[in-house]
C-alpha cells in the first residue's frame, strides 16, 4: 500500500508586502547614501570628478554638478510611493554609471586607497535600486507598455 503524498511546491516567491517593506529599506539607503555625497559634490572638487574630468576632457564642475543634481532627483523619486520605481530605475542608472567609470577608466577600484570603500557602495547601492525594479516590476512593465502602445504606428481601424 503506498500512501498518497503531496507534491512537493515549487519556491514561492516572498510575499508582496515583505517586498515592499524591503523596498523601502532599500529606498531609505538609496536617499541615505546620495545624500551623504552630496556634501562633497555641491561644496568643491572631488579626487573621483578631478581624475574623470582630466580623463574624459569633461569640465570638472558642470560634471559633478549634474551627477548631484541627478541623484537629488533620484533621492525625490524613491522616497515618493507614486514614484518609487522611477527612482529606482534612475539609481540603477545613475550607479551603473559610477561601476562603469571605476572599473574601465584610470579612476580605479580604490581611488582613495581605502579598500575601494566608494566602489563597494556604488555596488550596494546599485543592488538596492536593483530591489525597487524588482518590487515594482508590474507597474514598470504597464508603464512601458502603455508608453509603447503611444508610439505605435495608428491603424486603419483606429483612423
Amino acid at each position: 500500500m503506498t500512501q498518497n503524498r503531496p507534491l512537493p511546491r515549487p519556491l514561492a516567491t516572498p510575499p508582496a508586502r515583505l517586498l515592499a517593506l524591503l523596498a523601502w529599506a532599500a529606498a531609505f539607503w538609496v536617499a541615505y547614501e546620495f545624500l551623504w555625497y552630496e556634501q562633497y559634490k555641491l561644496t568643491g572638487p572631488t579626487l573621483v570628478f578631478e581624475r574623470l574630468s582630466a580623463w574624459s576632457g569633461i569640465a570638472e564642475q558642470p560634471f559633478r554638478l549634474f551627477v548631484a543634481s541627478m541623484e537629488l532627483v533620484a533621492v525625490a523619486l524613491v522616497l515618493v510611493p507614486r514614484t518609487q520605481a522611477l527612482g529606482g530605475l534612475l539609481t540603477l542608472g545613475i550607479m551603473s554609471g559610477a561601476i562603469g567609470f571605476h572599473l574601465f577608466t584610470p579612476l580605479g577600484v580604490d581611488p582613495y586607497g581605502d579598500g575601494g570603500r566608494l566602489f563597494k557602495e556604488a555596488c550596494f547601492t546599485w543592488a538596492m535600486a536593483g530591489l525597487i525594479v524588482l518590487a515594482h516590476r508590474v507597474a514598470l512593465l504597464a508603464l512601458a507598455r502603455r508608453l509603447l502602445a503611444g508610439l505605435a504606428p495608428a491603424t486603419a481601424a483606429s483612423r
